[in-house]
């Protein structure tokens, strides 16, 4: 888990980092599309880490997602006077709709999951079931070629 967090934030750093050499180096904050997914991809799932599940140190948690916030900061004035206007605003719904659709992925991977289990009991059940239907059966042939052999 750690070994995890630390890697996740090497990437995010790392990320960050190609971000602010390309506008120092006079490149356009729209050129640096794959190093923005992989930074807010790392935050993510940072965020996800540190928040629901209470393993790890929390300290940890807690200093890394300060780190980030401060990168996001810089990037938030980057995009505000190295960008187009209305850069940010455009950038924090596009992070808004991306999260849904996330969670909307996440969610209909669950139903699919939970539908997988019910139609597993299903077959198992109907599957008890004909077993004991069979053993009956059974059980009935054996007791009337009992009671035929037993009349003699």
């Amino acid at each position: 888990m750690i070994i995890e967090a630390i890697t996740l934030i090497s990437t995010a750093n790392a990320a960050i980092g190609a971000v602010k050499e390309f506008v120092a180096n006079g490149r356009d904050l729209m050129d640096c599309g794959k190093e923005l997914s992989q930074y807010f991809d790392a935050k993510s799932e940072i965020q996800k880490q540190a928040n629901p599940s209470g393993s790890g140190s929390d300290l940890e948690a807690f200093f890394a997602l300060e780190k980030l916030k401060q990168q996001e900061k810089e990037l938030k004035e980057m995009m505000i006077y190295s960008g187009r206007g209305g850069m940010w605003a455009d950038w924090l719904n596009f992070q808004a709709e991306q999260k849904r659709k996330r969670d909307e992925v996440a969610k209909q991977a669950r139903i699919v999951k939970i539908k997988k289990q019910q139609k597993i009991k299903e077959v198992m059940l109907i599957g008890v079931i004909i077993v004991t239907a069979l053993v009956g059966i059974g059980a009935i042939i054996a007791l009337f070629v009992w009671m035929a052999q037993n009349k003699r």
